[in-house]
């Protein structure tokens, strides 16, 4: 079975990330948050979940703070979440037959982003979109907002 680090970019989010660690934690081998800047309680609900939380000097470059997060890991995997998803329950069995075939050795799987909710918590926006890399198989965030994952030998 394959193992997994969690990485996380967070400012000021403590009202959502609870929800998504818990959506999300068992399924970890390992879990990296990386603060760009909090002045809430962001830290110390993280604090419940991991010890491995880092500072980031926020340059207003998403790619940059989720590079640094990626360099943190050291799981065979990497699964990338921000702290507004939530990783849904439906998707768990899937999720774990694939995690037990070594996600057969796939480089990138990706799975479905949630962008938008209703007021009862209900997606209204999804696609699909890279969430999980093979750690150190060269991927790197690049664009400062609406950062996507690139591979060096597209």
């Amino acid at each position: 079975m394959v193992s997994i680090s969690l990485c996380m970019i967070v400012k000021d989010e403590e009202a959502v990330l609870a929800r998504c660690l818990d959506s999300i934690a068992d399924l970890m081998d390992e879990i990296i948050i990386v603060d760009t800047g909090s002045t809430d309680n962001t830290k110390e609900i993280a604090a419940q979940y991991t010890s491995r939380i880092y500072d980031f000097k926020w340059t207003s470059d998403f790619s940059a703070a989720r590079n640094f997060s990626f360099s943190k890991a050291t799981q065979e995997y990497i699964f990338w979440m921000d702290a507004d998803d939530v990783f849904k329950v439906s998707h768990m069995a899937d999720f774990l037959s694939w995690k037990e075939k070594n996600f057969q050795n796939a480089d990138m799987i990706y799975l479905p982003y949630y962008t938008a909710w209703d007021d009862a918590g209900k997606p209204l926006v999804s696609f699909d979109r890279e969430r999980i890399v093979r750690n150190h198989a060269g991927f790197s965030w690049e664009g400062r907002v609406h950062e996507t994952l690139a591979h060096p030998h597209p």
